[in-house]
C-alpha cells in the first residue's frame, strides 16, 4: 500500500471514528506499527490530526472570532451556565475567564447574589452590570483580541496576586492524553497561571470539544476540580473525567433534579 493510500485510511478512520490506536490499525492493515507511527508523526507535522500516546486524535477545528461565537451552540451554553451557576457561593472570590459559555453562567446568577467577581475579559466585565451585589475586578493588559482577555506580562502579574476561590476556566478541547487545551499559547499560559492560583477550577465544555486536542496544551484533565457537561456527552467520553478523578456535573442530571 502507498503512502498516500495509508495516510487517506487514517484520516477517514479519523473522521469516521474519532481516533486512531497505532497498534490495532497496524494489525488491520497487515503493516508494522512502526509504519504507522511514522505516517502520524508526518501527519501531525502537517496539521493534519493530532498525535497521543498510542496513535492519533482528530484536530478540533479552528474557533470562529469572539463575535461570531456569541451565537453558536446558544442553548447548550445556556444549560451549561445554568448548571455552574449554582457552584457560586455567595461571599466568595470568584475569577471568570472569557468566553460567550462564562457570559450566559453569569447571566444565569440571581441578581441578589453578593460575592466577588475577578476577570481578564472586558467582555465578561460587562456581564456584571445588573449584580449590583457583585464586586468587580478587571485585569489589565495586552488584548487578545480572539477571545477578549487580557494576555501577557502586566496580566500575569496582577494574576500572582491573588488567590480566587473558584476559576471558570475556559478550553477549546479536552482528552485524557492531552488534557484541557487551546489555541494560543500565551493565552495557554495565563489560563495554567490562574489555575495555579486559584482553590477550585470548574471547566465548562461544550459537546463538540470532548475527545478533540487543540495545539497548547493548558493543564492535564486531573488538575480540574470538576466539569460541566451537556447532557449530549456519552457514558464512555465522560467516564474520562471520572477516570481521571474529576467531579463531572451534566446538564441532564441536574435539570432532572429540579
Amino acid at each position: 500500500m502507498l503512502t498516500t493510500e495509508r495516510k487517506g485510511l487514517i484520516l477517514e478512520t479519523l473522521r469516521r471514528e474519532g481516533r486512531i490506536v497505532a497498534k490495532t490499525f497496524a494489525s488491520q492493515l497487515a503493516l508494522s506499527e512502526d509504519t504507522i507511527r511514522k505516517d502520524l508523526r508526518e501527519m501531525a507535522a502537517e496539521g493534519l490530526l493530532a498525535r497521543v500516546h498510542g496513535g492519533a486524535l482528530p484536530l478540533s477545528s479552528p474557533l470562529p472570532d469572539f463575535a461570531a461565537r456569541t451565537g453558536l451552540a446558544h442553548g447548550e451554553k445556556r444549560a451549561l451556565g445554568r448548571a455552574a451557576a449554582t457552584l457560586i457561593e455567595p461571599g466568595g472570590t470568584v475569577f471568570f475567564d472569557g468566553g460567550t459559555t462564562n457570559a450566559e453562567l453569569i447571566r444565569a446568577l440571581p441578581e441578589t447574589i453578593a460575592f466577588t467577581a475577578i476577570t481578564h475579559s472586558p467582555t465578561i466585565a460587562a456581564e456584571f452590570e445588573r449584580l449590583k451585589n457583585v464586586e468587580v475586578t478587571l485585569i489589565g493588559g495586552r488584548l487578545y483580541r480572539h477571545s477578549m482577555v487580557a494576555v501577557g506580562t502586566d496580566a500575569a502579574l496582577a494574576i500572582g496576586a491573588i488567590r480566587p476561590d473558584l476559576f471558570f476556566m475556559g478550553a477549546t478541547a479536552a482528552t485524557a492524553d492531552a488534557g484541557f487545551s487551546t489555541g494560543d499559547a500565551e493565552e495557554a499560559s495565563i489560563k495554567r497561571l490562574i489555575a495555579r492560583q486559584s482553590r477550585d477550577v470548574w471547566v465548562l465544555l461544550t459537546a463538540e470539544k470532548v475527545g478533540l486536542q487543540s495545539p497548547f496544551s493548558i493543564m492535564p484533565l486531573a488538575e480540574a476540580t470538576g466539569v460541566v457537561l451537556d447532557a449530549a456527552v456519552t457514558e464512555s467520553e465522560t467516564a474520562v473525567f471520572e477516570q481521571a478523578g474529576v467531579l463531572v456535573r451534566k446538564t441532564e442530571a441536574l435539570t432532572a433534579s429540579r
